[in-house]
């Protein structure tokens, strides 16, 4: 092989059957393309083993895509339950699965993952570490952390999240400035605490170029966490964030130079009008890697909605130039999600990335939309049914409540507008109640 990652591939000139797919799905020129690659502004998470993979391409003027995380939990160990909600996000169209499992034989399945699912497959090796050498937290090894990242590398993951940004230096801002929620992702709240408690470097800043260098013969795109998202509206875009998010920019400049593609994570929770700012300021420090938001949620007080106020923040971050959105799901913040709550959350997040995709102008994205347009307008059901996001719903909310007559809807009758529309312009009498 003439590369070892597609960054550099693409830095040589070297266009990868990867990036030939991307292009084509993206309807792109293949040269532009490259050069985004080359550039970190673009990357396709596709590690070397993930062989069954359909890539995709994540960043700038690409479509936006979303994640689906999923995994076993030590109340909630079904792995047949999170084989199905794997089928059902590849059938509608997530392009991207995280595997967050924290008890179980996590390698299986993260193996069976790989070993046949298409999508792009992205893991926290930090959980696994703590489930793998099964021992008290403060006894894991600097060697052993590392350890980890190796195997999910060899495994076939295409993503790992690395919470390398939160250092000594940011974790004494961090118990300075105080929180109101203090540190909420797992990930970072396990360095944290081991680093607390061994008084520690974080391994994953201190030996960041042997962890490069796992990505580098691998092809795994780094996924760089953010320890401290705010996980409260009150905690969104202060100094701890905003300082490791410097200390990100610093670390994907490092990845870049030993040719590791590159996305940066970010929050979290956050009022509607901080949104547009931080997407700039993550464009300007992290010279334009993909951005990979959680959201963000626009409120704290919607549990068992937070599908709806992810959705919100995702369209307006998006919009702004983030270009990877994490599904959320009703579930938030109160329990595993199941199979259904795994479906509204994915359709919340396809509304959101399609809303965005608009916004920015994305090659072909209004298509689909007149498209539906059209079929509203000549009033084709069945059609519509076809272009919807969740054709399943629509198809039922119709079954459900069956109009008297069929080319209307139960809800306005011969009431209908289209109906009375396309029948007046037609030179027709439109006659309402004796019909």
């Amino acid at each position: 092989m003439d590369y070892t990652t597609q960054m550099d591939a693409a830095r040589k000139g070297i266009k990868t059957k990867e990036l030939l797919r991307v292009a084509q799905k993206e309807h792109m020129d293949q040269d532009v393309l490259m050069d985004l690659v080359a550039k970190g502004q673009v990357i396709i998470p596709a590690n070397k083993l993930h062989r069954c993979i359909d890539p995709c391409g994540i960043g700038d003027r690409l479509s936006t895509k979303i994640n689906v995380n999923l995994g076993t939990s030590r109340d909630w160990t079904d792995l047949d339950m999170e084989m199905e909600k794997v089928r059902s996000a590849v059938d509608m169209g997530a392009e991207a699965i995280m595997d967050l499992s924290s008890f179980g034989d996590t390698q299986k399945f993260r193996r069976k993952l790989t070993g046949e699912c298409p999508a792009v497959i992205g893991t926290v090796p930090i959980y696994d570490a703590v489930v793998y050498y099964h021992k008290a937290l403060k006894e894991i090894t600097t060697e052993e952390w590392l350890d980890i990242v190796e195997m999910h590398a060899k495994d076939g993951v295409d993503f790992m999240t690395i919470h390398c940004g939160i250092n000594k230096e940011t974790a004494k801002h961090f118990k300075e400035m105080k929180r109101l929620t203090n540190i909420v992702s797992r990930g970072g709240s396990i360095i944290f605490a081991w680093m607390e408690m061994t008084g520690k470097e974080n391994p994953f800043y201190e030996h960041y170029d042997r962890i490069l260098d796992i990505c580098q013969e691998y092809d795994v795109t780094m996924s760089l966490g953010d320890a401290c998202r705010p996980g409260c509206l009150e905690d969104a875009s202060d100094v701890s964030q905003i300082q490791e998010l410097i200390t990100l920019g610093e670390l994907t400049k490092r990845a870049w130079e030993k040719n590791v593609q590159v996305m940066i994570e970010g929050p979290g929770h956050m009022p509607l009008d901080q949104i547009a700012a931080n997407m700039k300021i993550q464009q300007t420090i992290c010279q334009g890697a993909p951005f990979y938001v959680l959201g963000p949620l626009v409120t704290d007080v919607a549990p068992g909605y937070d599908h709806i106020t992810a959705a919100i923040g995702g369209a307006v971050a998006a919009s702004h130039g983030a270009s990877f959105l994490c599904y959320v799901t009703p579930a938030e913040h109160l329990r595993l999600p199941d199979v259904d709550d795994v479906k509204e959350g994915i359709v919340a997040a396809k509304i959101a990335a399609h809303a965005a995709d608009i916004a920015k102008g994305i090659p072909g994205a209004k298509d689909w939309d007149r498209e539906m347009s059209v079929a509203r307008k000549n009033l084709d059901w069945e059609r519509m049914f076809e272009l919807s996001i969740d054709s399943e719903k629509a198809r039922r909310y119709r079954a459900e409540a069956k109009p008297e007559k069929e080319d209307t809807c139960s809800m306005c009758g011969n009431f209908c507008a289209v109906k009375n529309m396309n029948r007046i312009l037609d030179g027709e009498i439109v006659s309402i109640f004796d019909e």
